[in-house]
């Protein structure tokens, strides 16, 4: 879409790309959360494993930081649906479109964090914790090179720019797109 087009886009034309903004979020949570419980699932079963004895301080450490971490996620993932389904016949879109965007951010966050500390536990576990911390900080690496620093790389073209804070106000919504 074009600045043109946006600049003569309708209220309900508006109220349409809200609602495929939705659509969007919901179903990257979808593919969020099936990761998320999987790990969750595996993180369960780890202390009644038979070989749980064995663990060292720093594998128990790092099991504690992975299980909390990654059900912390879970719940981050999953407050959108529960934000959408308390607030659905509400008109607010854009309010839920940010709660959701952070709730996503922050559940995806916790999730980097989940991962690399389980990674950190299975390879302290078959290897060595020397190989476990070397791999921990490489994996940290590049979890915030690909999810935080390949996006905000680029130059970001919002369809809303157009929008004037007043705009926004006089359809109902609450908090005004972000301008920077």
């Amino acid at each position: 879409m074009t600045d043109r087009d946006a600049q003569h886009m309708t209220e309900d034309e508006l109220r349409e790309k809200k609602d495929q903004e939705l659509i969007e979020l919901l179903n990257e949570i979808r593919v969020a959360l099936s990761g998320a419980s999987v790990l969750f699932a595996f993180l369960l079963v780890v202390p009644f494993n038979a070989r749980w004895d064995e663990t060292t301080r720093s594998m128990r450490s790092a099991y504690v930081v992975a299980f909390l971490t990654t059900l912390l996620a879970v719940v981050s993932l999953m407050a959108p649906t529960a934000y959408h389904r308390l607030r659905w016949r509400e008109r607010n879109k854009e309010r839920m479109l940010r709660v959701a965007n952070l709730s996503t951010l922050a559940g995806m966050s916790l999730f980097a964090i989940a991962l690399t500390a389980a990674a950190y536990l299975v390879i302290d576990s078959v290897v060595n914790t020397m190989y476990a911390l070397v791999v921990t900080v490489l994996l940290s690496a590049f979890f915030l090179f690909l999810w935080v620093a390949v996006p905000l790389k680029a130059p970001y073209d919002r369809w809303d720019d157009h929008v004037e804070v007043d705009e926004m106000h006089d359809r109902g919504d609450e908090e005004s797109p972000h301008r920077g």
